[in-house]
């Protein structure tokens, strides 16, 4: 959710800054920084005694930190000031809340999913700065596509992992996450009848359908028992294809 989108962008950029590489610094150190973060949020918020992980999570923390400056500060001289200003804002709100919510153990809500694969996502946003200087309209709508399908998968995965633990206990599977999952892959089939017979439509076809014969597939009992490796495996797989579906449609 965060690499792809960025990957796509340079893609559609059609041009090359040297910019782009500190995007991409920038989001792989402020993803990495985020664990050693939450350790050093849980020793100053919650534990009472000193615990011996601390000390290599301040470490790690200091040398990310050290490099998402320095990319910040690239990304400073090469952005639009009140572009960087938003994106700044947004990612320092988004972070607060992540280690918010980590250290409360609240991270399998699926609402704080949605909302991390919608901040994910906007890493394209950077990466259109960086190559072109201002957020370009196609990185707008890919932004949109990329997370409405993101925020499908997530419900998706909570479905299964429902129906698992229902199978496990011998009861019927709730339906409050499958539902939900119906409706957003519905709402990927519907934005793709608004673009008619063009990649863009596919891709987003392809997201809904793929998603759909997940939940169908749920139903099966042998299908629940699949590793959740190989689901996630076939997840990539499905968003690759869509990836590359809205590149070509994008393009």
């Amino acid at each position: 959710m965060l690499f792809t989108p960025m990957v796509c962008a340079a893609i559609l950029a059609r041009e090359w800054h040297w910019a782009e590489v500190a995007a991409f610094t920038a989001a792989f150190s402020a993803m990495a920084a985020k664990d050693p973060l939450v350790i050093v949020a849980r020793q100053k918020l919650v534990w009472k005694q000193w615990h011996p992980e601390t000390n290599a999570a301040i470490r790690w923390l200091i040398g990310w930190t050290l490099l998402l400056v320095l990319s910040g500060l690239v990304l400073l001289f090469s952005w639009p000031l009140k572009e960087t200003l938003l994106l700044g804002v947004g990612i320092g709100a988004f972070a607060a809340l992540a280690i918010l919510v980590n250290v409360k153990n609240r991270q399998r809500s699926s609402l704080f999913q949605i909302a991390s694969a919608i901040a994910l996502t906007s890493s394209s946003l950077a990466v259109s700065l960086s190559a072109t200087g201002s957020i370009q309209k196609w990185c707008l709508w890919l932004w949109l596509f990329l997370a409405m399908q993101a925020a499908t998968g997530i419900l998706v995965v909570h479905a299964r992992l429902d129906a698992r633990i229902a199978q496990r206990k011998g009861m019927s599977a709730p339906n409050e996450f499958r539902w939900k999952a119906q409706v957003a892959a519905a709402l990927l089939a519907a934005t793709a009848g608004m673009f008619g017979q063009s990649f863009v439509a596919l891709g987003l076809l392809a997201a809904a359908f793929g998603y759909a014969y997940d939940l169908y597939r749920q139903r099966d009992a042998s299908d629940l028992q699949r590793p959740l490796t190989s689901v996630g495996q076939r997840a990539l797989a499905l968003s690759s294809l869509v990836s590359i579906l809205l590149i070509l449609g994008l393009w």
